[in-house]
């Protein structure tokens, strides 16, 4: 046996044993992305949930909805969706940064509020993280979108054909793909430059797409059905809230 031969098969069975710790790492890294996360993103959701109803229930509910002033990584709604399972519903933090989006959806800071009119926009993950908008592709033309503040409901309904399962049956579609780089989406109007003045009161919902992948935006556009219907004359919800 030469020597030669000795220093490949040293080297190949180095290079073998480097490849499945680069492969065991990268597993592990997965599994923290994919579950790890998830717990510890869900622990974040309960106790941002549990504070939020803890504030609300100290300070009482008036007929009249009061103005909202989140901070960032202040949670100061819930975001209820009947089409993503029965009793979705998540605590909406101020903030799109990484902090703000590992404990749950969160609020494009300077887009509108529920209730105004603009386009009240909202982003969270896809996978990872709480997975909340996992399976956002599921929505489909007049599902409503409820949005809870300390006051009131606000129903906002998927745009679209619901007869057809059509999105684009209007100037504005109810889903669409675009590229991340695509902010018109969050526009006062979507689609429109943002200096355009508001046509309505909107609610977008963004997201990663593909699943596991970051490469483009899968993006729900809804409209506000009616006015708010004040919590202390449905407190267990809308009508809506049941549907799904």
């Amino acid at each position: 046996m030469s020597r030669a031969g000795d220093l490949v098969r040293t080297g190949l069975r180095g290079v073998g044993q480097l490849l499945l710790t680069v492969g065991f790492v990268l597993l592990l890294f997965v599994v923290y992305e994919l579950y790890v996360t998830d717990i510890l993103a869900g622990q974040a959701q309960d106790e941002l949930s549990d504070e939020l109803r803890d504030e609300w229930d100290g300070a009482g509910s008036g007929a009249t909805p009061a103005p909202i002033t989140p901070e960032v990584g202040e949670a100061f709604a819930f975001l209820h969706v009947p089409g993503l399972g029965p009793g979705w519903n998540r605590a909406v933090v101020e903030g799109t940064s990484q902090d703000e989006l590992a404990q749950g959806p969160g609020h494009y800071v300077g887009t509108a509020l529920p209730g105004q009119q603009g386009n009240f926009a909202v982003a969270g993950h896809r996978v990872g993280r709480g997975s909340p908008f996992l399976d956002l592709d599921q929505l489909r033309p007049g599902d409503p979108i409820i949005v809870e503040t300390a006051d009131a409901w606000y129903v906002y309904r998927v745009l679209g054909d619901p007869a057809t399962g059509d999105f684009a049956g209007g100037p504005v579609p109810g889903q669409q793909i675009v590229a991340p780089s695509d902010v018109s989406v969050i526009s006062p109007t979507p689609l429109a430059a943002p200096e355009v003045p508001p046509s309505g009161a909107y609610l977008t919902l963004t997201t990663c797409h593909p699943k596991y992948s970051a490469r483009q935006r899968l993006i729900v556009h809804a409209v506000l059905e009616g006015g708010p219907v004040p919590r202390a004359d449905a407190p267990d919800g809308p009508p809506a809230l049941q549907e799904g």
